[in-house]
């Protein structure tokens, strides 16, 4: 979940690593450090904070040299330190390294190399390739059979970039991803297009357990075996380039503020293949389908459409728990992998133990050049460009897009998917969102907050819940509506404040009643719904759509509340702690 980048080309290396590595921040921003290697030497600075704040301090842009490795960080193995943060130098100086991943094995590697005297500073894992590197040159002072020798003995998931004293790059991929860019100037490699895309647009994907070296007579690649490897040169899609805030504040509220645009455009590009699983689904005998997070949400969601309308059992899946019940797919099943990024560490893990059954894999899923995407039969894209906010919010709607389409495919437009109708509804709410921010300050100073939902609003209450505990620290519970006197009613009272999610359906008259059962014990009521009531205290008032409809409309208010609520705590609603974007570890 760290971000990677290396340069080597004419241009001073560490200002387009700074500014790579400031685009790619999502991915991680407890430390970030750069190394450059100039005048025969690797110089390496490196501090905690954000890259803007240890740039100003350490100066990071200014190092010289035209070759050079950089690196943000999401805390595995070790504290939050300045000598965890990468880079890592090997114990002599000669080598450094920065890593995205995790080396299982890297305490009994640490133990060797210590007793063949190579020294360690940090209490990270990712040191150990630095200095397994270091001996495997002393060895052989061959870069290529370094490389070979020492991705032979590392276990677990890992892509890193290596600097070596003789100026070459070296990089290495097993299961995390790997970029190559190549311009005019000079070659890039990095976890992320965004790190480099404003200097080139054409690229090479790197495979899995694939290495890569770069020196001044140029790009090779070869497989862990040391055979040459062939690539073509890919195009990126120029959206990549517009990832910038624009006139917003934050990436959040701009990537909130495009969903009445990105409903309309999820799924525009892979209607082919939403025909083909839609067939797929229709004529299988069991259907899984997984997620994390947010996505897990949306799977949630998908339960209760493809139940409602195709008539399809799914079963939704948690993919961090499915390793522990890897005989919940039957053979030859399908199951539907839902993702952001594509490269979720137990997503890719839960379709490993999926394909092992013979099942057919489907992904929803926005970077189309993923691993997911590589791993499926069938993959449908969101469409909705890059996300970089850490918490989900147009990527969210975007995928229950897609998996509307999916479904109203299977029943023949039985849903009566009126996505204009729901993207007005959207900017309406967005564009009047005065209330919203009365609202958010209300909660400058709560502890905790429960978001209650019935049926198909019962996601969108987890969904909510997700998105205050990630933007404003304040716990949150999402809580369905029935199970209000099982339980969570004992946490009422005059402290508490509680989102009713209470659109005019079906499940309108049973929620109004749960609202008012928790009104009477002194709770603060925030309705969600298209239908005044004296039970709310404060109303946010969503526009009407179809039934089906409401939750791509009601999880927008949600999601606003949010953003502003996280403001006025003086939070940053980009980058929440202790969190990252595309979780490539577990």
């Amino acid at each position: 979940m760290c971000s990677i980048i290396g340069y080597l080309g004419v241009s001073s290396a560490a200002p387009i690593i700074v500014k790579g590595l400031k685009r790619m921040e999502y991915r991680g921003y407890d430390s970030v450090g750069v190394a450059t290697f100039s005048e025969h030497q690797i110089n390496v600075r490196k501090g905690v904070g954000k890259v803007l704040e240890v740039n100003k301090t350490a100066k990071l842009d200014e190092l010289s040299g035209t070759t050079g490795i950089g690196h943000t960080r999401w805390a595995t193995h070790g504290m939050v330190t300045d000598t965890n943060a990468h880079p890592h130098p090997s114990s002599s100086g000669e080598v450094a390294i920065v890593h995205n991943g995790i080396i299982e094995n890297h305490e009994e590697l640490k133990k060797d190399l210590q007793n063949k005297g190579y020294t360690f500073k940090s209490q990270t894992d990712s040191e150990v390739i630095a200095n397994l590197l270091q001996y495997n040159y002393d060895k052989t002072r061959e870069i290529k059979k370094s490389i070979t020798d020492t991705v032979s003995e590392l276990k677990g998931s890992y892509a890193f970039v290596a600097v070596f004293q003789d100026g070459t790059l070296a990089a290495a991929r097993l299961h995390e991803p790997l970029i190559v860019g190549i311009s005019k100037d000079g070659y890039f490699i990095s976890s992320d297009v965004l790190g480099f895309v404003e200097y080139t647009d054409e690229v090479i994907y790197i495979d899995n357990k694939e290495f890569v070296t770069i020196d001044n007579n140029g790009l090779k690649i070869f497989d862990f075996n040391a055979n040459p490897v062939q690539h073509s040169i890919t195009k990126v899609s120029k959206e990549f380039a517009d990832a910038y805030k624009g006139e917003y504040a934050h990436y959040t509220l701009k990537e909130i503020s495009e969903q009445p645009s990105t409903i309309l455009n999820a799924g525009n590009n892979t209607r082919l293949e939403i025909d083909l699983a839609a067939d797929s689904i229709k004529h299988a005998k069991n259907v899984y389908i997984t997620g994390s997070g947010t996505s897990y949400n949306a799977a949630l969601i998908a339960k209760f459409l493809f139940s409602k309308y195709a008539k399809i059992k799914i079963d939704p899946v948690i993919s961090s728990e499915a390793q522990f019940s890897p005989d919940i797919f039957e053979e030859k099943s399908i199951l539907i992998a839902v993702s952001q990024s594509g490269e979720s560490a137990d997503v890719l893990e839960t379709v490993n133990i999926a394909k092992k059954t013979g099942s057919k894999i489907i992904s929803i899923v926005n970077i189309m050049t993923s691993s997911l995407v590589h791993q499926s039969s069938v993959a449908m894209g969101l469409n909705c460009g890059p996300e970089i906010g850490v918490a989900a919010t147009k990527s969210f709607t975007s995928q229950l897009v897609v998996i509307y389409k999916i479904v109203d495919n299977i029943c023949n437009g039985c849903i009566g998917l009126d996505l204009t109708n729901a993207s007005e509804a959207i900017k309406k709410i967005i564009s009047n969102d005065s209330k919203i921010k009365e609202v958010a300050k209300r909660l400058k100073n709560v502890s905790d907050i429960y978001v209650l939902g019935r049926g198909i609003h019962y996601p969108i209450a987890l969904e909510g819940s997700l998105k205050l505990k990630e933007l404003t620290y304040i716990h949150a519970e999402g809580l369905p509506g029935g199970e209000l006197k099982h339980g969570p009613l004992a946490l009422m009272d005059s402290n508490s404040y509680v989102l009713i999610i209470n659109p005019n359906d079906s499940t309108y008259n049973d929620t109004l009643t749960s609202a008012r059962e928790i009104k009477a014990r002194g709770a603060k009521i925030i309705g969600i719904s298209d239908m005044p009531s004296d039970v709310y205290d404060y109303w946010l008032d969503i526009p009407s759509v179809s039934e089906s409809l409401y939750p791509l409309v009601e999880i927008v208010p949600i999601q606003l509340l949010a953003y502003h609520s996280a403001v006025d705590r003086d939070f940053d609603p980009d980058y929440p702690r202790n969190l990252a974007k595309s979780v490539t570890v577990k």
